[in-house]
C-alpha cells in the first residue's frame, strides 16, 4: 500500500490533584507553590499529556503501557526521562517531531513567568528547535476542578512526519 501522507497528528491530555508539597513540575521546570502533585512520577501533566500525544500520533498506545504506575521503577521519576525515551522509541520507529502546541489548565500558580523556560526544556528533550515548541497556560475563571484549585490539566497537540 503506498503512503499517502508522511504526517500524523496526536492529542494528548493529563490532570493531577493537589496534594501535600511546595511546588509543581510542569514542562520540566519545578515552579513553588503552596501545593505539590499527586502522582506516581513527579506528576508533570504537561509532559505526560505531551507523551501520550507523541504515543498516539506513533500508533504506540499511551503512556500508562509504556510507563505503568505499578512499576517502582517509575516511582517518583522525573518526566523528562519519559519523554526522552519516548522520543527514543518515535527514532527508531522513523518519526520526528515536526511541531508541538500544549496548554496548561490551572487557576494557580501563575505560569507566564516559566513558560519559556518550559519550551527550552521541552525542546532539547524532543530534539527540535525551540519554535516548535508551543505552551499556553490559561484558567478556567474559577469554573471545575481546576478552576476550584483542586489539580491541573494539560493538553497537547503534535505533528509528526516519517
Amino acid at each position: 500500500m503506498q503512503k499517502e501522507n508522511n504526517m500524523r497528528i496526536g492529542y494528548g491530555y493529563d490532570a493531577h490533584r493537589f496534594g501535600h508539597g511546595d511546588h509543581v513540575v510542569l514542562g520540566g521546570v519545578s515552579i513553588p507553590h503552596d501545593q505539590g502533585l499527586i502522582a506516581h512520577s513527579d506528576g508533570d501533566v504537561l509532559i505526560h499529556a505531551l507523551c501520550d500525544a507523541l504515543l498516539g500520533a506513533a500508533g504506540l498506545g499511551d503512556i500508562g503501557r509504556h510507563f505503568p504506575d505499578t512499576e517502582a521503577a517509575w516511582k517518583d521519576v522525573d518526566s523528562r526521562v519519559l519523554l526522552r525515551k519516548v522520543v527514543s522509541n518515535l527514532r527508531e520507529a522513523g518519526l520526528k517531531v515536526g511541531n508541538v502546541d500544549a496548554t496548561v489548565i490551572a487557576q494557580q500558580p501563575r505560569l507566564g513567568a516559566h513558560i519559556d523556560l518550559m519550551r527550552e526544556r521541552l525542546a532539547e528533550d524532543l530534539e527540535v528547535e525551540v519554535t516548535r515548541v508551543n505552551v499556553k497556560a490559561t484558567t478556567t475563571e474559577k469554573m471545575g476542578f481546576t478552576g476550584r484549585g483542586e489539580g491541573i490539566a494539560a493538553h497537547a497537540v503534535v505533528l509528526l512526519h516519517e
